[in-house]
């Protein structure tokens, strides 16, 4: 199936490029590329062809820039993904457009295989999406068919429950894989689907037995819900050991696909637990089932702090407290990344791991390390002795080698 591409650029070099670039896809059928000049030439090619499955756009153009045309692309009910094009270092227009609903960006000067790769990711989740998408419109029909024969509300039981937007305590979790863009560029896109496909079944199908409610799919990435829309008292709990579930899948996955010769990036997770906005939000025959709050945004940076902390799954101390008998080590009190105030941080063990005296040591030197102990250097020093392997511990060597002290860790 030819996948239907419009990219909008004032500059008059780039439809030869891209058709030049994209030869082989173009000519084994995988793509097919429209051009535009501006916002509004793009609109008027829209209108006239709705086979369109994506928007390429550049952000500076005359009469109508990219920032007003995806404004304009996300009023339509077309399901469309837009990708911006935008000047390097402009973080600011590219902040702009991704909170306005683009899906992804690529920098100039363009690299060819990096807007390919881009491409590829983002007409592979907008398949899932309207995938899922397809799959609502067949509950709805359901639950239509129910109504004939069933009480409204044993209907609204049976088929769903109510999506209004409500405020209410939630855990939320981020997943993600280290330098996925990076690989999908070395890789054929015969193999990238497969790969893709599988590891996406195996992490949603673990997130449903945990009771989670998947909120989103962005190319590898999982956003995922506990304790909404349905009252899930345990919602923390769940989270966690879905956490540390889909981190046995991940590493298991790795490990299969580096015997297949590809070598994946670790799985990194980020969960906290908070007040959230959620519900169904949209309008028409378009809505989506999401949440809204600074919950949501700690859960992201926590999973990113992975990469600086040398671990895999972080939870917030939100989290950890609201599960008892919590197995874990703590990490520190962490400033995340744009974030002014710190808050605490654990890494969920399994409990084989909890109850291992390697745990019992860590444990003992970070109390040293938090009461300002000279001897927390040499603890942890003699921890990587035993497992060469322990990021964490690395971490906090490395930072009392540097003369930090404490526990307080400001993140990049």
């Amino acid at each position: 199936m030819t996948s239907r591409i419009l990219v909008v650029d004032d500059e008059p070099d780039l439809e030869q490029l891209i058709v030049q670039r994209f030869r082989r896809q173009v000519r084994d059928g995988s793509y097919s590329f429209v051009f535009a000049t501006d916002g509004v030439n793009a609109l008027a090619e829209l209108d006239k062809d709705p086979t369109i499955d994506m928007v390429v756009t550049d952000i500076n153009m005359p009469r109508m820039d990219g920032l007003t045309l995806l404004s304009e692309i996300q009023q339509r009910e077309n399901g469309l993904a837009t990708i911006i094009v935008s000047a390097y270092g402009d973080i600011s227009n590219v902040r702009t457009a991704m909170n306005r609903g683009a899906f992804d960006f690529v920098m100039k000067p363009i690299d060819f295989a990096d807007l390919d790769a881009t491409i590829s990711k983002t007409l592979h989740s907008l398949e899932i999406n309207r995938g899922y998408q397809r799959k609502q419109q067949e509950a709805e029909r359901a639950k239509a068919q129910l109504s004939r024969y069933f009480s409204p509300s044993l209907a609204d039981s049976l088929t769903g429950v109510q999506l209004g937007a409500e405020r209410r305590v939630i855990t939320s979790m981020f997943t993600d894989i280290a330098s996925f863009t990076t690989l999908a560029e070395t890789l054929e896109p015969s193999l990238i689907g497969p790969l893709l496909n599988e590891y996406l079944t195996g992490m949603t199908e673990i997130v449903f037995d945990h009771g989670g409610t998947l909120v989103k799919i962005i190319g590898d990435a999982l956003n995922v819900l506990f304790g909404a829309p349905t009252e899930q008292e345990d919602h923390a709990a769940r989270s966690v050991a879905c956490a540390m579930d889909l981190d046995t899948f991940a590493e298991a996955f790795r490990g299969r696909w580096a015997e297949k010769g590809v070598a994946m990036g670790k799985t990194r997770i980020g969960v906290n637990t908070g007040s959230a906005l959620v519900g169904s939000f949209g309008g028409g025959r378009f809505f989506d089932y999401t949440a809204y709050g600074d919950t949501i945004n700690v859960a992201a940076r926590l999973e990113a702090a992975n990469k600086q902390l040398g671990t895999r799954v972080l939870v917030s101390g939100s989290v950890a407290d609201r599960i008892p008998d919590f197995h874990g080590r703590p990490v520190g009190n962490v400033v995340l990344r744009g974030r002014s105030e710190a808050l605490p941080a654990h890494e969920p063990l399994t409990a084989e791991r909890h109850s291992d005296p390697l745990t019992a040591a860590y444990r003992e030197a970070y109390r040293k390390a938090e009461a300002c102990d000279p001897v927390a250097l040499p603890a942890f020093a003699a921890l990587l002795g035993q497992d060469s392997g322990d990021g964490l511990v690395s971490f906090h060597l490395k930072r009392l080698l540097t003369g930090q002290t404490g526990v307080s860790v400001a993140l990049d």
